[in-house]
Parts: C-alpha cells; sequence; structure tokens
C-alpha cells in the first residue's frame, strides 16, 4: 500500500522548511534561495486528491533531504549519500553541479562558492527571464535562465523560424547570438582568447529554460573575483535583459604543467596543462604528425583525429564534456582543450589513454557509435602516459 501524507505530515514539512531556512550554510542565504526554489516547485492543481498528495509527498521527500544536508551539518563533514545527492537534483541550483559530479563535488563547489543561485527576475513586454543556476570554477562558465510568459516549444527557435525576418517572428524566442557577458564592464568575445568555446540552447532538464556555456582556455582570463554581466536578447521585444551579479570563488583549483611528451610512429602529443577543480578536468594537449592507424582502419576505413580519454589510478573513466566528430581525414596539428568529469578526491596520478575512432570515409560514419557509445575505441599503448599529481 502507498503512504501518502496526512495532516501530520504536512505539518512536518512545514518544520522542515523552518529548519532549512534558520540553517547555517557555507554561504550565506543560500539555505534560504535553496527552500525558496523547492517552494517554487510545480505543484499539480488538479482535483485528484492522490495525485495531489503524491506531490506533496514528493516535495517533502526532497525538503527533507535538504534538511538533512543542509541543516544536520552534513555538508560540513563531507558526506553526501547518493539517496541524497539523487533528490537534491530536483533542486535547481544543485542539478547543474551534478552532472558528472560526485557527492564531494557538491561540499567543495558550496564551499568555494562555485555554484550559486542568483535568483534575479527581469521582465520585459510579458516576457520574464530568471537567473538561477550559475557556475563558475575558473575553467569555465555556465547559466541557466528559465523563461515566462509565452507559450513557445523551446527557449530558442527552431531553423523554421529563424529562416523567417525578425519582425516575423514569435516573441519570446531566446537569440543564442545575442547573448553576451561583460567582465567587469568589458564585453568579453571569444576572439580575444580567454574562451576555447561557447554553446547554447535549450536546457533538456527543465521546461522552459536556456543554458550557455563558456569554456576558458586561460584560468587567469577573468581571475577569481569580478561582476559578470549577462545580457539576452529576445525576440519581439526591444530592450535586452540584463542581469549584474557578483562572482566570487576561492582560489582552490590545482593547476598542472607537466609538458610531458610522448611519440610513436611518427605522432607525439605533448601535455601541456591539467586543471583540476571540484566541477571540471581540463585537459590541454599540442599534437603534431599522422595518427596511427591499426590493421583494421584500411582502405575506406581510416582513423579519426586522436582523442584522449583520462583515467585515475583506480580505473576510474573521466566523462567527456562534449565529443566533437569531423567529416574529414585528420590533420597533422592539433590544439586539445578539452572538458571532463571531475576527478574523485586528489588522486596520486592520471593516466592519459590516446585513441582513435574508425571512420567510414565515403560517408563519415564511426564503426559502434550509437546511443551509448561514441564508437569503437583503438587505444594506442605506446602513447600511454601517467602524469604524477600528488609526488
Amino acid at each position: 500500500m502507498v503512504h501518502l501524507p496526512n495532516r501530520m505530515e504536512s505539518a512536518e514539512m512545514e518544520d522542515i522548511e523552518r529548519m532549512i531556512r534558520h540553517s547555517s550554510m557555507p554561504r550565506e542565504s543560500m539555505s534560504t534561495k535553496i527552500m525558496n526554489r523547492i517552494g517554487e516547485m510545480e505543484m499539480s492543481r488538479t482535483s485528484n486528491k492522490a495525485s495531489r498528495q503524491g506531490k506533496m509527498w514528493k516535495r517533502t521527500i526532497v525538503a527533507a533531504t535538504a534538511a538533512a544536508v543542509l541543516g544536520g551539518g552534513i555538508i560540513g563533514s563531507g558526506f553526501v549519500s547518493p539517496v541524497m545527492a539523487d533528490a537534491l537534483k530536483q533542486v535547481p541550483v544543485f542539478g547543474t553541479l551534478f552532472k558528472g559530479t560526485s557527492e564531494e563535488s557538491v561540499k567543495a563547489a558550496l564551499d568555494q562558492g562555485i555554484v550559486s543561485d542568483p535568483n534575479m527576475s527581469v521582465t520585459q513586454d510579458g516576457v520574464t527571464l530568471k537567473l538561477s543556476d550559475l557556475l563558475y570554477d575558473g575553467t569555465r562558465l555556465s547559466f541557466v535562465l528559465d523563461r515566462e510568459g509565452v507559450d513557445l516549444e523551446g527557449t530558442v527557435a527552431p531553423l523554421s523560424e529563424r529562416e523567417k525576418p525578425e519582425d516575423e517572428m514569435p516573441k519570446g524566442y531566446i537569440k543564442s547570438a545575442g547573448t553576451t557577458i561583460l567582465i567587469d564592464g568589458k564585453e568579453f568575445k571569444f576572439s580575444e582568447g580567454g574562451a576555447s568555446t561557447g554553446s547554447f540552447g535549450d536546457y533538456p532538464l527543465r521546461d522552459n529554460a536556456y543554458r550557455a556555456e563558456w569554456q576558458l582556455n586561460d584560468k587567469a582570463a577573468w581571475g577569481n573575483e569580478f561582476e559578470l554581466t549577462i545580457r539576452v536578447e529576445v525576440t519581439g521585444v526591444d530592450e535586452a535583459f540584463e542581469f549584474k551579479v557578483p562572482v566570487k570563488i576561492e582560489n582552490d583549483a590545482m593547476l598542472l604543467k607537466p609538458n610531458a611528451t610522448q611519440s610513436y610512429e611518427g605522432f607525439s602529443y605533448t601535455v601541456k596543462q591539467i586543471s583540476l577543480t571540484p566541477v571540471t578536468t581540463q585537459l590541454v594537449i599540442d599534437s603534431t604528425g599522422m595518427v596511427p592507424r591499426s590493421v583494421e582502419q584500411t582502405g575506406d576505413l581510416i582513423a579519426s583525429m586522436m582523442y584522449y580519454d583520462i583515467v585515475d589510478e583506480e580505473g576510474n573513466l573521466l566523462t567527456h564534456d562534449k565529443f566533437g566528430y569531423f567529416n574529414s581525414e585528420p590533420k597533422t596539428e592539433y590544439h586539445v582543450d578539452q572538458l571532463y568529469s571531475p576527478v574523485k578526491g586528489t588522486p596520486k596520478q592520471l593516466t592519459i589513454k590516446p585513441f582513435t575512432l574508425t571512420v567510414n570515409k565515403k560517408d563519415w560514419s564511426v564503426v559502434g557509435q550509437g546511443k551509448d557509445s561514441y564508437g569503437d575505441k583503438t587505444y594506442i599503448k605506446e602513447l600511454e602516459m601517467t602524469i604524477p599529481v600528488i609526488e
């Protein structure tokens, strides 16, 4: 039998909320913000009693979990159980953080100010944008905007709409090309060398949410404290939406510059930099030469460019944040600046495992590529390299 909350449980829910609101946190007022966001989680308006009670019970579980973590001092002790982690994923400020992160990452990110919930809102011409999740760790900046006031599928216009003149487009689409950021009042541009990549688009974890991310190739480009200005243009609205957010993080990232080189069969690569933060691992590599080919990579089946896996001393494989495919034969020189999931704790060493994919050059399809696979990997054992992290 399913147990549903009664009046006593509803009263307990109120006690939980009061507990969270008065809990101490590593970052001032974070507990209040998290509790407010839990309160904003959509509740069913249906007259079906069981459905309403089910929604209430789900919200109670999330809030109780947050209370245990925040009010009970568990963050301070460094322990967040997998069950709690799953529940906290439903709280927006934790949702972005938990992509590829561990329980330890939650504590460290909160302690260091890496993840925050600015909880800012701007409304213009009937359209509202709310700045919720904000993540900055010196390696990447990402944020999520929730949109209200318009009934459109997706926050970014589909291609069929983008082909129209702007004055014929529906009101309320966020213009990716119109999303800009300023650091201490100065507009930041990709060409200035502070970021190597940027990505923009719908945020699939929430309806009517938009996510933007910049990847930095120079940790010192922005520093650890600055005023961030976010400007976003929306179709059908004349004025840009603007948010000003003070950003400050602790300088606890580990930066390695091994400048170590490995070579095999005319191909060589140099590990220029590895940056370790609670939410990101960044790998910077320069390579030269033709990639080696296996015996299976002959004729129309060729080797792709070189990719790089990272494994810790316990054999844990870090996840690629993004993975690129290219409809061309590999070049002889590459500069790779890749983000991965964070390492667990502080490893003694990391192993770089270069690999290629097998590509059919007739149609550039990748052998073994599927929903859960980038493709069949061909590791080149002779090119593996182990980088010490702690001597």
